[in-house]
Parts: structure tokens; sequence; C-alpha cells
């Protein structure tokens, strides 16, 4: 049974993942800390590559493969940017140490489309696996 859905799960924990990673704050003290300039941004861009890879292999195996790929990447885009803004949107009103950032909507954005151009090659005939059945 959990076989049949490996992806779907997969996909709801990291979302769980991201949540709790973008709502929730974590007492650094004591964590040596590196300073690069703008890795978080690094870090919202690969969290939604993620998203929209689990999102569209999770929407594959829930939907039995009956959806075009690309009306699945359109949805899956469209569902992680509007995910991305409301989170963005909620560290605003609902943090206190936390602020919305719109490169930060940009970057998830930005992930979201590199994710969909990744699974829209794994599934382009260049390789063994095949969207439909």
């Amino acid at each position: 049974m959990h076989k049949k859905y490996f992806f779907t799960i997969l996909f709801i924990s990291w979302v769980v993942f991201i949540t709790t990673l973008s709502l929730f704050s974590f007492e650094d003290d004591g964590l040596p800390s590196v300073d690069i300039p703008h890795l978080d941004k690094l870090v919202h861009f690969t969290f939604y590559f993620v998203f929209t890879a689990l999102g569209c292999l999770s929407f594959r195996e829930m939907d039995r493969r009956n959806t075009p790929l690309k009306k699945v990447i359109v949805k899956i885009i469209f569902y992680a940017v509007i995910y991305g803004i409301i989170i963005e949107v909620l560290q605003g009103v609902a943090t206190r140490d936390r602020e919305p950032d719109l490169l930060d909507v940009l970057a998830n954005s930005l992930g979201a489309l590199f994710g969909s151009f990744a699974v829209k090659y794994i599934f382009s005939g260049k390789t063994p696996l095949k969207w439909m059945k």
C-alpha cells in the first residue's frame, strides 16, 4: 500500500518540511554559521525545485497517468507559486522574526520552473521513463 503512494507521501512530507522551516524559528545559539550572501535564495530555489518534481510525480501516481504531462506541469507550477506567495505573506503576518521577501517569491518561482524542466526532460523520451501508460 505504501509503495503505491510513495511519491505522494514524499510530496506531502516535503510540503510539511518547507512549511515548518518557513514559519517557525529555530534557535541557532552555539551553532556555527556560514555567511554566504544570498544563500537563502538558493535554498528557496531548491525547495521549490523539489516541490515541483515531487508534485508532478505525486500527481502522476494519484491520477494513474491519465493527465498529459503539460497540464500537470502547468498545475504544479501554479500551485508552487501560489503556495510560495502564501508562505511569504504568512511570514509577514503570522511570525515575529520573519519578513516577506519578493526575491524569495522569485527564487521559489524559478525553482518551480526549473523543477518542471527537469520533469519534462525525464519524461521527454530521451530517458526510458514514460509519462503515460
